[in-house]
Parts: C-alpha cells; structure tokens; sequence
C-alpha cells in the first residue's frame, strides 16, 4: 500500500513537474509576447549592430524582453544578429520574432526624383537605407566608376533615372550606385538609344536638356513641345537661352543652392557659366536638376513643329505661349513682364 502511494505520488510529482515545465516552455516559446497596439512595427538592424543594440530597439514592444533574450541565447541568434529590415507583427511569439528577425530581411521601397545634385540625391537616399550620405557622394563622384558609363562627376546625376525602386535597406552605398547602373542600362534600351542618335544627341546630352524641359514645365502634356524648340534652336544653332540654366548658374557661381530666385534679372544674364544657355551654345556640361522619365521622353519623341519661342502663358497658368516669330514672342513677353510686374515678383 505504501509503495502504491509512493508511485501515484511520483507520478502526480512528474505530471504537476512536466506541466510547470510545459507552461515555461510555452510562455518562453510560443507565447505571444507583443505589447502594442498596431498591426506591427518595423525594426531596423545596422550592419554592425550587437544584440545589444537590438534589445534596445525591441525591449519597449515586449511583455517580457527577458523570455526573448533568454530564447534567443538559446536558439544562437543573440551570437549571429542580421542587419536589414524586419516587420514584427502583432502577437507573435520570442520564437517567432526570432525567425523573422534571422531570416525575414523585407526589401524597402525608395524613391527620387528632382533633386538638383549629387549631394542632394545622397542625402535624399541616406533618409531610406543604411548608408550615410558622405559614402554615397564619394562612391557617387567616384571616377573610376563614372568612366565606366562615359560620365564624369560633374554628369554624375545623369547616371541616376527617377523612378520608385525595390532594395534591402542595409544595402551599402557601392552596392546602390551599381544597382543604379543597372537600372541605368536597363532604361537606355535600344528603343531609346536609337531615338537619341536620331537627333544627334548623346544618352548625357538628352538627359541635360530634360533637365532644362522639366525646369521649364510642370505640364506633362507640354514638354515634347518645348523640348521641340530647344531642339529647333540647336539646329539653327541658336543660343538656348533657357533661364532655369541661368539660375542654376547664378546659385552654383554663389556657391547657394538654398537660393530662391523667381524673376531673372539682366545682371543675371552677365553670369559667366557653362550653364548660363545666354551667354554658352549648346547644350550645358551637366544637368541643372534631375528630371523626371516624362522629361526625357519628352526630348526623345519632342514634338515636331517650327516653334523657336515661348513665354509664360498669363491665361492659363502653368502653361506657355509658342512663337515661330520674334516679333511674335515679342508681344508675348510684354504681356508677361506687365503681369509679373502687378505680382511684384522682383526676384
């Protein structure tokens, strides 16, 4: 009778034993151990980051950061930390905050567009991935590379098409110019290269003048026009006299980018720049912004007309008023200056 006790108290002793170690291993295992609101939350990884540095970024969305850094000793993770970008979701569990961060780095998406220079697209691009804006300008500027692709650091930006783009966020600078040249060739298909020996341009120089279009124009309906008399004027071999290549020339001979400039003034035309299209024929050395695809296609399939002028249309702003004659523009340009003369737009 006694030894009937004892082993129906073992086994009582093994079943209360093997619950308790049941229900740790559930709750430092598989128990839910989120604590916020939202459907989840994203957790950036460095490349150089500990474990350390993870805890500190995950500690406050846990019940219990003590069952996770347990769990993940165990399992080898706290020793093997990835960088990238990962996704908890709401309700998981140590184990499966685990997986996800060893296994689960989620692509981002990143976007550019309009910015005036390499400096200005790097410090754009440090905000969406890991890598800081001085690397991305030194690979960017690298000379080494731009020769490569016939480009020099001051047609570095041409380098680069707008567009919404799938990558990992730790993705190193190096790694994201080179996927930018990629995307680069992928873009000057033969299509496209065929279009731009066509009008006896070169890859840079299309891109160059859709700098100045875009500048020009917020219209996408407009742009294969204007391009169609910068293209005429080239032809005639007429200066292009764009004024956005004279305020990029006046903010880059100042050294000022923040510059606001609304109005060109006569002194303005005087700036001696490459880039000042009224003093320089041709097509400028490098591009005065980054414009968009719209831009570019616009060069490449301009509109085909005998227009050589255009002002601000004042009836319909937004727009442009096209001349075939000067006498034409003449009267155009009247009508404009005595608007923004009642603007008061003096600079």
């Amino acid at each position: 009778m006694n030894l009937k006790k004892i082993l129906l108290f073992a086994i009582v002793l093994i079943v209360v034993v093997s619950g308790v170690i049941g229900w740790f291993a559930y709750r430092y295992i598989f128990m839910p151990n989120t604590n916020f609101n939202q459907e989840s939350i994203h957790i950036y990884i460095k490349t150089d980051a500990n474990f350390d540095d993870v805890l500190s970024q995950l500690k406050d969305s846990l019940n219990d950061a003590a069952t996770f850094e347990f769990l993940a000793e165990k399992r080898k993770y706290a020793s093997n930390v990835k960088p990238g970008h990962f996704v908890i979701e709401k309700g998981m569990s140590n184990l499966d905050i685990i997986r996800t961060l060893r296994s689960r780095n989620i692509p981002i998406q990143i976007r550019f567009n309009n910015q005036e220079r390499i400096e200005d697209l790097a410090g754009h691009i440090a905000t969406q991935i890991e890598a800081d804006s001085v690397s991305l300008v030194f690979v960017m500027q690298n000379e080494a590379f731009l020769s490569k692709y016939e480009l020099t650091p001051e047609t570095a930006l041409t380098l680069f098409i707008p567009n919404t783009y799938e990558l990992y966020w730790n993705t190193s600078a190096s790694a994201f110019v080179e996927r930018m040249a990629t995307e680069y060739e992928r873009f000057w298909n033969e299509t496209r290269e065929q279009k731009a020996a066509s009008i006896n341009l070169t890859k840079t120089e299309v891109y160059n003048l859709a700098s100045i279009v875009q500048k020009e124009t917020a219209a996408i309906d407009e742009r294969p026009r204007v391009a169609g008399v910068y293209l005429n004027r080239l032809k005639r071999g007429m200066l292009l006299q764009a004024d956005p290549t004279v305020i990029f020339a006046v903010k880059k001979e100042s050294n000022d980018f923040d510059k606001i400039i609304k109005r060109v003034l006569y002194k303005d035309l005087e700036t001696d720049s490459p880039y000042n299209t009224y003093k320089y024929a041709g097509i400028p050395p490098g591009p005065i912004a980054m414009p968009d695809i719209s831009s570019i296609d616009a060069v490449l399939n301009a509109e085909k007309h005998d227009y050589l002028y255009f002002v601000a249309d004042t009836e319909r702003l937004g727009y442009h008023k096209f001349s075939k004659t000067l006498a034409q523009h003449n009267v155009y340009r009247a009508q404009y200056i005595r608007w923004i003369n009642a603007q008061r737009i003096n600079r």
